[in-house]
């Protein structure tokens, strides 16, 4: 009987298997660390002791203080705070524009079209051809209504790096708010809220080795925002609630072997991936990158499959033992296209036949090799099937 692959996991963007001494800190906290953080006895302040060097721990892997870290459930909760509360302190005075790119994650966009709802006025900048938002684009943008700028750091689907330093002193100028969704490039390169110029951040655990339902916000101290999560004193008053002292104790462990391990991982992600992505290209006819050219972070490419259904062909994959996405996977069971990709600007067809490609920590170069070996067949035996072959595929084959 022939030998079973081992499965291979190339979906790091979706979620990343949690480290080893993550696992161990956890473990750890959840035997010994049983104390309310908000008690003043022994057991509380030790669980508070705990948080303290978590918080500490995310602050300086993104160059903040501790005390503007307000730890959260995610990227998502993350992202709602800084848009709602932002919203709710200063819709009294008359600021009731928001501007977002059109290639936010959905926790932001999804956002933006509930503040829409409620009266706001929400302008959508579209990136060029390779996935950069323009910063000539926000400054026409800008309004003397305008609240809030949020611009992520680097997109979930292709990985390009947005220039949100440039972005935030154009929003400055005019007195405006800027939030980065940086779920996708904390821990993958390097983050340094000042010299971003952002006033929130979002941050997210399982996106860097870490539990999942655990995540950050940093708030530059004296922004301006409301709270939604109302009830007890816990966070410096921004959100109530008592702490998963468990979980960021493995957010901090995260956080720290991020710091300790940026420089190397980044190297050794970004030497694979384009591996993997010229081996795609010389492999398999009528392929392409789709943000090729940009800074992207180093471990992510979205290579689009002329003739075949991106579905159809992570499907196939997956039955073979790798496995990939189409893109978000907050975004997976619908038919409709990418709008990443639609925003890009490119044909209907090709936003919905690209795969997202993400490698992590724990990625092998006979991992790659693997997948090289065994996509070239898959890819043909799907373009027959659906009888879409490109013009190039069918000339190899005959």
């Amino acid at each position: 009987m022939a030998a079973v692959r081992a499965r291979i996991y190339l979906d790091h963007n979706a979620t990343t298997p949690v480290d080893p001494d993550v696992i161990a800190a956890v473990a750890d906290a959840m035997r010994d660390e049983f104390g309310n953080a908000s008690s003043v006895h022994h057991f509380g302040q030790r669980a508070k002791a705990r948080l303290d060097d978590a918080r500490q721990a995310v602050a300086d892997l993104i160059h903040g203080s501790p005390t503007e870290v307000v730890f959260t459930s995610g990227g998502t909760e993350s992202d709602n705070f800084a848009l709602r509360g932002v919203a709710d302190a200063l819709e009294p005075l008359g600021r009731k524009h928001l501007i977002v790119s059109a290639i936010e994650h959905e926790a932001v966009l999804t956002t933006a079209r509930a503040l829409e709802r409620r009266g706001w006025r929400v302008t959508r900048v579209a990136p060029d051809a390779s996935g950069v938002v323009r910063p000539d684009d926000i400054a026409a943008a800008l309004a003397d209504d305008t609240a809030l700028l949020s611009l992520m750091h680097a997109n979930n689907e292709v990985g390009t790096v947005q220039p949100v330093a440039a972005c935030a002193a154009l929003a400055h100028e005019r007195g405006v708010l800027v939030h980065t969704d940086a779920v996708q490039s904390v821990g993958k390169v390097p983050v340094d809220v000042q010299a971003l110029g952002v006033d929130l951040l979002s941050l997210s655990g399982h996106k860097l080795y870490g539990p999942k339902g655990v995540g950050a916000i940093w708030i530059r101290r004296g922004t301006r925002l409301l709270s939604a999560m109302t009830g007890g004193k816990q966070e410096r008053s921004r959100r109530a609630g008592t702490e998963n002292v468990p979980a960021l104790v493995g957010l901090g462990v995260a956080a720290r072997l991020a710091t300790e391990r940026l420089d190397g991982d980044a190297r050794t992600q970004a030497a694979l991936r384009d591996t993997l992505e010229q081996g795609v290209l010389r492999a398999v006819p009528g392929t392409h990158v789709n943000g090729a050219g940009a800074a992207r972070v180093p471990n992510t490419t979205n290579i689009g499959f002329e003739g075949i259904e991106a579905e159809s062909l992570l499907i196939a994959l997956d039955l073979d033992g790798f496995a990939v996405s189409t893109g978000s996977a907050c975004s997976s069971g619908t038919l409709e296209p990418s709008h990443v990709l639609k925003a890009m600007g490119l044909p209907l067809h090709d936003t919905q036949n690209a795969l997202r490609l993400s490698i992590g920590r724990h990625t092998a170069p006979a991992d790659v090799q693997a997948f090289l070996d065994a996509l070239p067949p898959i890819v043909e035996r799907l373009r027959q099937l659906t009888d879409r072959r490109t013009p190039s595929a069918a000339s190899a084959s005959s």
